[in-house]
């Protein structure tokens, strides 16, 4: 037999409603009386049934994390953070692979039934704003993502055209000019890819230097694989650049690898941004400088929004919360040091509707 309330009430000697205040987090006991309850649990080891818990709101206990794909390092990363931070709120965290396929993205957006999960974090890539507003299931939603929709839902991104433009800013004050992007894609222009293509543009074009498009370089996917053709198909073209922004860090390894193969040296030759930081960015023969979007953040903003729409937190203004981001300086582009991006408070919590505030920048820092 486990340790129950009545327990926990005789050691402590006060009630067993009082046991129950204190393990449920109700704000109506005084300091004294908690530290006096925590300190039988404590010494009783008793554990809260959270499934009779949640049973008890007519819920599961089970969120659900909906990514693309779960086998690129950013995500699953990601999804780490998010079961670290569902279980600050007693949640457990289902997670499902939607390999960034329309259909399977309207699967998990409207027929995930609310007798299974409570809630859904999604990362979609393909929904419409039309597919939002269509969906007739009641379980919460938040959704992340850089796509921008006209519906009640909150959502979470980086600003990543900012994001963007402050990896080229970085390769223009080491001097480098002609700086190629690799990992475009055709589609809609609110995907990820468009938006930081956009930045690479938008901070070219205010430093004066004219970009030029045989340095961009579509890709089918977003791998090492990739991102090794797409540098190997911009070296054949004769337009050598003296700098590459990739899309992300997994094209940015594949694009190292190339011009390790071509026998280019990087920085000296050719220095290097990606973007996610995911931890292999950090081990390579070659440390890669990155763009570190802040995982844990992102992830904490998305389940405490969840958790407050379950509470009953009316979805009459969703927001739209902007995570900061750091640019975190390696050995790609000669350097070992972080600039700060904007922090999260700058934006948080803005109405999708509102105008958002122009961020803030702290000092640089020293990287781990």
């Amino acid at each position: 037999m486990g340790v129950s309330l009545k327990d926990v009430a005789q050691r402590a000697g006060v009630s067993i409603k009082t046991v129950s205040n204190v393990v449920n987090n109700y704000p109506h006991v005084t300091p004294q009386m908690r530290a006096k309850v925590q300190r039988a649990i404590d010494e009783l080891g008793y554990r809260p049934n959270l499934t009779a818990r949640h049973l008890r709101k007519g819920r599961t206990g089970i969120i659900a994390f909906a990514v693309p794909e779960l086998g690129n390092p950013y995500f699953a990363e990601l999804a780490g953070a998010v079961i670290d931070a569902a279980a600050q709120h007693d949640y457990t965290v289902l997670v499902d692979h939607t390999a960034g396929l329309r259909e399977r993205e309207l699967l998990v957006c409207q027929e995930f039934r609310s007798h299974v999960i409570d809630g859904l974090i999604l990362s979609p890539i393909h929904l419409e704003n039309g597919d939002l507003l269509a969906r007739q299931e009641t379980s919460p939603l938040v959704l992340l993502g850089e796509r921008e929709y006209d519906a009640p839902y909150d959502q979470i991104a980086i600003d990543n055209v900012a994001a963007a433009r402050s990896a080229v800013r970085h390769l223009l004050d080491l001097g480098r000019r002609r700086i190629a992007f690799l990992g475009s894609r055709t589609g809609r222009e609110r995907q990820p890819a468009h938006l930081r293509l956009r930045g690479w543009r938008e901070e070219l074009t205010a430093a004066g230097v004219e970009p030029d498009d045989r340095l961009v370089v579509a890709t089918d996917g977003y791998g090492r694989g990739d991102g090794a053709d797409a540098m190997a198909a911009l070296l054949d073209r004769g337009v050598r650049p003296d700098a590459v922004f990739a899309y992300n860090d997994l094209i940015a390894l594949g694009a190292l690898r190339t011009l390790t193969e071509r026998g280019l040296r990087v920085p000296e030759d050719i220095a290097v941004v990606g973007f996610d930081d995911i931890e292999e960015s950090r081990y390579g023969a070659i440390s890669l400088t990155t763009v570190a979007p802040d995982k844990r953040a992102i992830a904490r903003q998305a389940v405490d929004r969840l958790v407050a729409r379950l509470a009953g937190e009316p979805v009459t203004e969703p927001r739209r919360i902007r995570p900061g981001y750091q640019l975190v300086v390696r050995e790609s582009t000669g350097g070992s040091h972080t600039v700060a991006g904007p922090p999260a408070a700058a934006t948080e919590a803005t109405p999708v509707a509102a105008t958002e505030a122009a961020p803030a920048t702290a000092p640089p820092v020293d990287a781990p």
